[in-house]
């Protein structure tokens, strides 16, 4: 025993009879997802693999993973308890305004500002598509699709990377404030993955920006742990606001304007 390092001492060899990797964990369990964290979290950025591809490809990989009716059956339980939640499920509110809707919103309203975006970026109105959900969390999936730009201009996230960890630590901190650990642990895994990638390639490639990175993290988690529960929030209601009238009217608090911008270039390996 006192040749073993201290460190070492109380590992455990374990045996099987299986012939291939196998662990308790389903994360460690899935080979895409092995391959997915090794490729995400270690790579330099390029064009040849654009950022947002990671988090599409990761959606297929976590959805192998997640037992959608289990998922289904503790929004249940929770919205017992949860009047926001049930308020949120028993809605099932779906958006359906377009590029033209958005367009007729005064000027410096949220909603001239998510236009502003999509006009200029050439992007489409929604990353998710509509469809028709079929249980609690698929709709939770399709609004958390239809509500991300909107969290951008929410919590002040620039449209760039580093607001992307803005955005993205707000959501993980608010997620695990307002809901059960159990159910925030499947509602939020998709969102840790896709928000630490961007941290990891830091620590690894761009040194430059790490107290930028660290400054976006602060600004998210404090945002998420002050603010009321926003991530089920119907931003629609609010398209006619200004940014700062819509946190008010929502419970989103200790958001700082923050120029992430240049940073971002140089995590992106633009600059």
């Amino acid at each position: 025993m006192d040749d073993i390092p201290y460190l070492l001492r109380g590992i455990t060899q374990m045996t099987t009879a299986s012939s291939t990797l196998i662990s308790s964990s389903r994360y460690l369990n899935s080979p895409r997802m092995r391959e997915w964290v090794a490729q995400e979290l270690l790579r330099k950025n390029g064009p040849d693999l654009p950022t947002p591809s990671g988090a599409f490809q990761l959606s297929f990989i976590i959805k192998e993973m997640q037992n959608y009716a289990e998922i289904d059956a503790m929004m249940e339980e929770e919205r017992k308890h949860n009047a926001k939640l049930d308020r949120f499920l028993s809605e099932r509110f779906v958006s359906s305004y377009t590029l033209d809707d958005l367009s007729k919103y005064p000027q410096g309203s949220v909603a001239a500002q998510f236009y502003k975006q999509l006009h200029d970026g050439n992007y489409q109105v929604n990353i998710v598509p509509p469809y028709e959900a079929k249980g609690n969390y698929d709709y939770w999936l399709l609004r958390s699709g239809q509500s991300h730009d909107l969290e951008h201009i929410i919590t002040s996230g620039g449209f760039d990377s580093l607001g992307e960890v803005v955005v993205g630590l707000a959501k993980l901190e608010n997620i695990y404030k307002h809901f059960s650990p159990e159910l925030a642990n499947e509602l939020a895994v998709m969102q840790f993955f896709t928000s630490f990638r961007f941290i990891s390639r830091m620590a690894c490639h761009y040194p430059h920006v790490w107290h930028h990175m660290w400054a976006a993290v602060d600004r998210g988690r404090k945002i998420g742990t002050a603010s009321d529960c926003y991530v089920i929030s119907k931003y629609e209601d609010v398209f006619h606001l200004t940014p700062a009238e819509a946190r008010e009217a929502l419970g989103v608090r200790e958001v700082e304007e923050v120029d992430t911008a240049a940073a971002s270039a140089i995590w992106d390996g633009r600059a």
